[in-house]
């Protein structure tokens, strides 16, 4: 065999190699992102994540935060829908240079062949029996992926639903932004703080459930409320908030079912910050481990539920390290999820958050 034919057939081999790697690539990312079930944050959602996040943030300016959240409101759906497209360019793109490198000449003729298969349009005539065969496989890929986007979606659209029904429900009971002062006042005036088991384990319920949905469906975090001032991310930093004051501050009975809403809660808000790769103590303790919260900012509203009437335990240095020891368990990933999400303004959440940098391929 002669050095040009052997080079020719190595540069086949590699282009065929390369066309293979890429769509098998390109599945792989899919398959983790829509259909394995425990979800996967993979390189090329992310990529395309961040791309996106660029393109809202930085592409587009505003002057107000209403400006902001009326764009950020497009960023996760119209990244989700962006997302099959990518996938069907690459996919195309690797089946094309396999066409190329089986003498489908030139690259455009091969392009066309695999666009025309892959969306199944038929626009270009069957060429061979083995090419013919390729051609079956790619518009296969091309049904699975436009099934996987039909399919994902009204599952997206559930979960977000189901979430959002406690978020409004919390508007109720904690005001808009949700608050601790707010949400304990109004409980002990309207049903007293000693009757509150059902509740929290409706927030128990809820906790697991976004853990479930968020890291499995990983572009839900970034769907906003239909309402702007709400956020999934500050009623969950209100609701761990308020449990923790009620377990640490407030003299009532010890109620175990708020303090397992709490480690429902911090566990949900740290697999979602894992599934972001956001950095995080896996393991915190106060004091050696800060939190965001001033004794200041504690003794604030330890005066105006006392001023209230609330019955408060009357140790506020005992209570105000009681409530640090629950509070560190999830005050770094709060703020830190606050600040990926854009989340709008509510005290002792996102009042203290920035946005997060994006460095190293992550979508932050």
């Amino acid at each position: 065999m002669s050095p040009t034919i052997l080079s020719d057939v190595i540069l086949r081999c590699l282009t065929i190699a390369a066309g293979i790697s890429l769509v098998v690539f390109t599945l792989n990312s899919a398959v983790r992102t829509f259909v394995l079930p425990r979800g996967e944050n993979t390189w090329l959602t992310r990529r395309i994540f961040r791309a996106m996040l660029i393109v809202f943030t930085i592409g587009f300016q505003s002057k107000t935060y209403e400006q902001r959240d009326r764009r950020m409101a497009m960023f996760a759906p119209v990244t989700l829908l962006v997302m099959p497209v990518v996938w069907i360019f690459l996919v195309m793109f690797g089946y094309a240079m396999i066409y190329w490198a089986l003498d489908v000449r030139p690259f455009s003729d091969a392009l066309t062949l695999s666009g025309s298969s892959l969306l199944t349009l038929g626009t270009v005539p069957f060429i061979n029996f083995p090419l013919t065969l390729i051609e079956f496989t790619e518009a296969t890929i091309g049904l699975g992926l436009t099934a996987l986007l039909i399919s994902y979606l009204p599952a997206m659209y559930s979960a977000f639903s189901q979430r959002e029904a406690i978020v409004t429900m919390l508007d109720v009971r904690a005001g808009n932004p949700p608050s601790v002062t707010t949400f304990i006042s109004r409980l002990h005036s309207i049903r007293g703080l000693t009757n509150l088991r059902d509740m929290w384990a409706t927030y128990e319920q809820w906790f697991v459930y976004i853990d479930e949905t968020h890291t499995s469906l990983g572009p839900l975090t970034f769907f906003r409320s239909p309402k702007a001032g709400r956020s999934w991310v500050t009623a969950a930093g209100a609701i761990l908030d308020t449990a923790s004051f009620i377990t640490s501050t407030v003299d009532i009975p010890r109620e175990p079912q708020a303090e397992l809403c709490i480690r429902a809660g911090y566990i949900a808000l740290r697999d979602i910050a894992s599934f972001f790769r956001i950095q995080h103590n896996l393991d915190p303790h106060f004091p050696t481990d800060p939190i965001s919260i001033s004794q200041d900012e504690f003794d604030e509203v330890y005066d105006e539920l006392a001023a209230a009437g609330v019955p408060l335990k009357p140790d506020r240095e005992q209570a105000w390290n009681d409530f640090a020891g629950w509070r560190v368990n999830y005050d770094a990933v709060l703020i830190r999820l606050a600040a990926l999400t854009m989340a709008p303004y509510a005290p002792w959440s996102s009042d203290r958050s920035q946005p997060l940098i994006r460095r190293r391929g992550r979508i932050y």
